[in-house]
């Protein structure tokens, strides 16, 4: 019998390639997640939401400090060209940012359900699959 993992689909939104190889080799070693795929610029990730053959995404970590566009900048351009299918994932924010203004500013967006600072810990990714079931209830 096969045990389906906690969290269907994982995004990783993350400048740094090092921090993507850290959180994916993490991610992989939990079996929390079936799915992963990661992105080094938020305009990629939002790109690849955006194609209509997307398959589902339960839950994003995103960073916050990225060149280009930022975590807060994604979280407007999603909400606004997304829609329904965005309000239906849930945004971890995955930061070394301990200013309280981007806290504070992360908790205006409905999708993002927590705020973490790096490294990404295992313990971070438990709490995922309870912060999807609220989400989706």
């Amino acid at each position: 019998m096969t045990v389906q993992p906690a969290i269907g689909s994982i995004m990783l939104i993350d400048d740094n390639t090092i921090d993507q190889r850290l959180c994916q080799r993490l991610i992989e070693r939990s079996g929390l997640v079936g799915r992963f795929v990661g992105f080094l610029s938020a305009e990629d990730a939002l790109d690849h939401l955006k194609q209509p053959d997307c398959p589902a995404i339960d839950a994003i970590l995103l960073d916050v400090n990225m060149p280009r566009m930022d975590g807060f900048e994604f979280l407007e351009a999603a909400t606004a060209d997304l829609g329904e299918r965005f309000a239906n994932m849930i945004v971890m924010m995955l930061t070394t940012s301990l200013d309280p203004r981007d806290q504070k500013r992360a908790q205006e967006f409905a999708v993002v359900k927590d705020y973490c600072n790096k490294p990404l810990l295992r313990e971070y990714l438990e709490r995922l699959p309870d912060l999807l079931a609220k989400h989706r209830t």
